[in-house]
């Protein structure tokens, strides 16, 4: 009898009553599915590293057939890149939906499925993997997970087919020269996140300044009070109940905004990639989510978690397009009503929003902090492109679809899309082609410049 060596994984931001339900649904559906599979390891969250590790040691002692982690809230990739590397066994990760309510994103689980297969591609570590509800998973579902028949198969980006035109040129040609301003490293465990900026000058021929987070909050506390209340204005202009979050909280996230303003001016910036938690809330007291939004929409975007390579792509796609971007997250997939949905937190630019909601001011889903903007996505046509660097090889990755007049998936700024191809080809793509968590979105059909801006900076490109 194969013998299943769990690790299950939560993290205590998210909501760990409803990761403890989930968890004990997907318990049930393994004993119930799997009469001929033997599971050993832990039945409780491992919350953090410490506990992981303890519980990947006793699975060495267990001699294990399988490693099956459950991904039960978002967690980095960290602790799922040293499972991997330390039991040498067959990998298998199953990840959950949750329901698209209006509300938090509760566990966030499917991002931690998208980052765990970046992590493992650049360790060209094959596994299998499950994105479905433990209340209706079936025994076969079950069975794929350790029988190979959902094991990872890279996907092969190709030449772009089309040749660099004269608009595609002259936005290569706009690159060069521009300055990213990377405050604070990247989260550990974020290898989505990593980057060498000699590389990145030779691909675009971008600059990156490495600035630590206390030169921002240090200007964000010296903020001069009549910058800082012309800022307020401007976000009361546009959220009618900016007067109902913590006015002391607000006060320190719109200080952040002024002072990136700041080093933008000095440091001649066109685009930061922000170390935006936990620090920004933990150490500061103020988030930076509000903040991004309002750059962005004036189109200085903000890449979080110091992701420079997506502050790259959304300067490649804020180029191409003549409008604002939206790096953002994918973070659910629905094959039944052929949809998936984009998410983060509350930094989407002003412009994208659905006309016919409101929008408002609100916090930090996990911190409790503003600033964040809140409202759903507005429909149309929409573009989704990533400069990524899956299997350690830079390719453009490129997608589209329609973004659909729908109610609000998750507060935050989030939008409901249908991809051009049906969410059935469309989710395996996107866990076989190792793809980074952040993908930059912005309105309009803009495929044909994109592969002649490939063409024209020598880009394989991988369209899903």
């Amino acid at each position: 009898m194969p013998k299943i060596g769990l690790l299950p994984l939560g993290r205590p931001t998210f909501d760990v009553e409803l990761a403890e339900a989930k968890l004990a649904s997907m318990l049930s559906a393994l004993s119930a599915n799997g009469s001929d599979l033997e599971f050993v390891g832990p039945r409780d969250l491992l919350m953090d590293m410490e506990a992981g590790r303890q519980a990947v040691t006793e699975l060495n002692h267990s001699n294990i057939d399988h490693l099956l982690v459950l991904q039960v809230t978002f967690t980095d990739a960290s602790l799922i890149a040293e499972a991997a590397h330390s039991l040498e066994k067959p990998l298998a990760i199953w990840a959950i939906p949750e329901p698209r309510e209006g509300g938090r994103l509760r566990l966030n689980s499917f991002c931690g499925l998208n980052l765990a297969s970046h992590a493992l591609g650049l360790r060209q570590q094959a596994f299998s993997w499950l994105y479905a509800d433990p209340d209706s998973v079936t025994g076969d579902q079950i069975a794929s997970l350790f029988n190979g028949e959902t094991v990872t198969t890279p996907l092969s980006a190709a030449a772009p087919d089309a040749v660099a035109n004269d608009s595609a040129k002259t936005v290569v040609a706009n690159l060069h020269g521009k300055r990213i301003g990377r405050i604070g490293a990247h989260p550990d465990g974020f290898d989505t996140c990593a980057y060498d900026s000699a590389q990145l000058q030779q691909l675009a021929g971008v600059e990156v300044d490495e600035l630590e987070l206390p030169q921002l909050f240090d200007q964000a506390k010296k903020a001069d009070a009549a910058e800082v209340a012309q800022i307020r204005q401007v976000a009361a202009d546009a959220l009618p109940d900016l007067d109902q979050v913590d006015q002391e909280e607000l006060d320190r996230s719109l200080r952040l905004k002024a002072a990136l303003d700041g080093i933008r001016s000095s440091g001649n910036y066109q685009a930061f990639a922000l170390r935006c938690w936990p620090e920004t809330f933990t150490e500061y007291g103020g988030a930076v989510c509000g903040p991004a939004s309002m750059l962005g929409e004036n189109k200085t975007p903000c890449a979080c978690e110091a992701d420079v390579y997506g502050a790259l792509t959304q300067l490649i796609l804020q180029e191409a397009s003549g409008a604002p971007v939206f790096l953002t997250d994918l973070v659910d997939m629905d094959s039944n009503d052929n949809t998936g949905v984009v998410w983060h937190c509350g930094q989407a630019p002003l412009s994208m929003r659905d006309e016919t909601v409101d929008p408002s001011a609100t916090i930090h889903t996990n911190r409790k902090m503003p600033l964040l903007y809140e409202f759903p996505l507005k429909p149309g046509r929409v573009t989704l492109m990533r400069i990524s660097q899956s299997f350690g090889k830079t390719k453009m990755i490129l997608s589209g679809g329609d973004m659909l007049q729908r109610p609000m998936a998750f507060t935050g700024t989030s939008g409901v899309i249908r991809f051009d191809r049906a969410v059935s080809d469309v989710l395996p793509d996107l866990i076989n082609s190792g793809l980074e968590h952040h993908m930059a979105l912005t309105y309009g059909d803009h495929r044909e410049i994109l592969l002649g801006i490939a063409a024209e900076m020598q880009l394989p490109v991988l369209e899903i």
